[in-house]
């Protein structure tokens, strides 16, 4: 069995109001599944679209206190385990680390397996998790049953800020929180990790400055951004496109689109942090 995957983030809201987001079943609609049903001790349960094998619930829970969650969860045949811990940092700042069984990062790359998509659905779900309690627009959701990957967001800057953000090595490794490296002009190289640490860049195949940018991943298609701006607000528009349909890359959507949200609170923050923390 492989390593449990981890993740670690910061959210400005007591304890007990993250707790209570996380076994609402009002909430738990709200920001993280199409239909949810809790009854504590014994019941926890979500399912529907925005859930990776969502057609029905196959959750159990194990295990709830007032500061953590633990539930097995059927996924590809395998009973992983999810384990959330809440640590009160201050009156009003929670520490939340989770984690989950039966991940392995080859699946992300071969899509062997639907827990290829669960370290970048856990983050996209945390970063609602974050934004609804901060009292946030929440960013859009992955539609597990549809092959359409396209998300649109309004962000509080003009378009020019948030394109130089958006190709700026150095800037993009800022919010994203992880070493990217860009050759910002048509044909230039997109690498993750950084250029001595991606053998097999992605390609920049459009650029327009202050408007579009589009890059190439291979098999997981072109990712391509579209700003829009007006008195000093931008409807930022992300597609992804040119896949295999029978195999939509869901787990590269859900990071890019829990990028987005940490792009938006990047910009409209002025005191912004990331909001993650070292696993």
């Amino acid at each position: 069995m492989t390593e449990p995957m981890i993740v670690r983030a910061r959210v400005a809201a007591p304890l007990a109001a993250v707790h209570t987001a996380l076994t609402d079943a009002g909430a738990l609609r709200t920001w993280f599944a199409e239909h949810a049903e809790v009854e504590l001790p014994h019941r926890y349960e979500f399912w529907g679209r925005h859930t990776p094998e969502g057609d029905a619930p196959h959750q159990r829970l194990l295990h709830v206190d007032d500061h953590s969650l633990r539930l097995a969860w059927l996924l590809d045949g395998e009973e992983t385990t999810v384990g959330i811990e809440l640590t009160a940092e201050s009156a009003d700042s929670t520490l939340i680390t989770l984690s989950q069984t039966h991940f392995d990062f080859s699946d992300v790359i071969t899509g062997k397996s639907i827990r290829g998509v669960l370290n970048t659905f856990w983050a996209l779900s945390i970063a609602n998790l974050i934004d609804h309690l901060e009292g946030r627009p929440l960013t859009a959701r992955v539609d597990f049953t549809s092959t359409e990957l396209r998300a649109e967001v309004e962000i509080d800057a003009p378009a020019e800020q948030i394109f130089e953000s958006m190709t700026d090595s150095a800037a993009v490794t800022r919010w994203f929180g992880y070493p990217i490296e860009i050759e910002p002009y048509v044909g230039g190289r997109y690498a993750m990790g950084g250029f001595d640490n991606d053998p097999n860049p992605a390609k920049v195949v459009d650029l327009t400055p202050g408007r579009r940018l589009a890059v190439d991943w291979g098999p997981a298609g072109v990712n391509t951004w579209e700003l829009e701006g007006s008195a000093g607000r931008t409807r930022l528009t992300v597609v992804q496109s040119g896949f295999d349909t029978g195999r939509p890359p869901y787990a590269s959507w859900a990071g890019i689109l829990s990028g987005l949200a940490e792009l938006r609170r990047y910009h409209e923050l002025p005191d912004w942090q990331p909001v993650w923390l070292p696993s």
